[in-house]
């Protein structure tokens, strides 16, 4: 499989959510308006605009270095240097430039009437995850999803609220830590009562499944649900598993196993998930992450298996602080800190895939 088409598989799925609905189409300076209601996303540190600013937690981006390269300079929560997919996303659309946090007590009734993130950074499908973390788990994000709800009708009624609901576009994204921070992590728990990873898969399957039945009992017609990355070629896993951490560094391929058969399996069960009127699409994170990995030079990348941040060993949150050292070009680099991405890897996918969706879209 090319690059390119790699690119596209990543987030095609989970853009047309966000118009598979729509019935209308303007025409305008020769591009197409979405017509949308808003965007709801759920899930971790991947889609979190910064929620966790608003938690008793450590697993926070609001200081410096985070958001480097983001409008003013602005270390907004997102782990990352700049912007995420979703705000890029939320942005093509036609609903606002950066999704906002739902936590953020400073949103208005019109932010939060075109879609808000519920994401906790560090939270997983396993509540374990999210609760040593101090993150939301997935069910307290859709108790939040049902508090908006109620906010809003009290503001613009039952109907508007419906119509709102009914019309958005969902997006979920989580998993990685369930087996970076969890399972694979410093806690034995898990590890002790699921001594087989596909019985831990299955584990977390029930999870998902209670999560999306809940957020389509909620109105929810259209979700894409992302699935996880190579995570044995995080930097930090890479560090934490390889006997030869910093001379000879490289994917922990049973990692990426791991990795692979969950997508697996969420890809297969969530057919079975799927009623008249809904639809659940399956969004492919892998493929694009490992083609960046493996074949860096066609993106412009010099340095896939180090973070920007610090050492790029093992630094993130707290670890990537206001006194690290950061590099020289992190254009040139596919990790942010040793975990998340820089904002050029989520803007080059956005940019692979907006021809494409345009496409889609002008068809009838």
């Amino acid at each position: 499989m090319r690059a390119t088409d790699s690119l596209h598989s990543m987030f095609l799925m989970v853009i047309i959510i966000l118009y598979v609905h729509s019935a209308c189409y303007a025409h305008n300076n020769n591009n197409k308006k979405i017509n949308i209601s808003a965007a709801f996303v759920f899930g971790d540190s991947t889609v979190d605009p910064g929620n966790n600013n608003y938690l008793p937690t450590i697993a926070r981006a609001n200081y410096p270095p985070y958001g480097k390269d983001f409008a003013n300079h602005v270390a907004t929560g997102r782990f990352s240097n700049g912007r995420l997919v979703t705000d890029f996303i939320g942005e093509f659309i036609g609903l606002k430039r950066n999704l906002p946090p739902y936590l953020d007590p400073s949103l208005t009734m019109n932010d939060l009437m075109t879609g808000v993130s519920f994401a906790s950074s560090a939270g997983g499908y396993d509540p374990l995850t999210s609760k040593v973390n101090g993150a939301l788990t997935m069910m307290q994000q859709l108790e939040l999803f049902k508090e908006y709800k109620a906010k809003l009708e009290v503001s613009i009624g039952k109907q508007k609220t419906d119509d709102i609901v009914r019309r958005a576009g969902y997006v979920v994204s989580s998993g990685t830590n369930d087996f970076a921070l969890n399972y694979y992590g410093p806690t034995l728990v898990q590890r002790s009562a699921y001594p087989n990873i596909s019985d831990y898969h299955h584990f977390m399957w029930h999870n998902i499944e209670r999560f999306l039945q809940g957020l389509l009992d909620e109105g929810a017609k259209v979700i894409g649900i992302v699935g996880v990355p190579p995570i044995g070629c995080l930097p930090a896993m890479i560090t934490l598993h390889s006997k030869e951490f910093v001379t000879n560094r490289k994917c922990i391929e049973n990692l990426n196993d791991v990795s692979k058969k969950f997508n697996q399996m969420l890809q297969n069960n969530l057919k079975g998930l799927k009623t008249k009127g809904t639809k659940i699409v399956y969004g492919d994170i892998y493929k694009p992450i490992i083609n960046m990995v493996e074949q860096k030079t066609q993106y412009g990348f010099e340095e896939v298996q180090k973070g920007c941040c610090g050492t790029g060993l093992i630094e993130a949150d707290f670890l990537c602080n206001f006194n690290s050292q950061l590099c020289d070009d992190v254009s040139k680099y596919v990790f942010w800190d040793s975990v998340h991405p820089t904002e050029k890897v989520y803007k080059l996918i956005y940019e692979s895939l907006r021809t494409s969706v345009l496409k889609e879209i002008s068809k009838p």
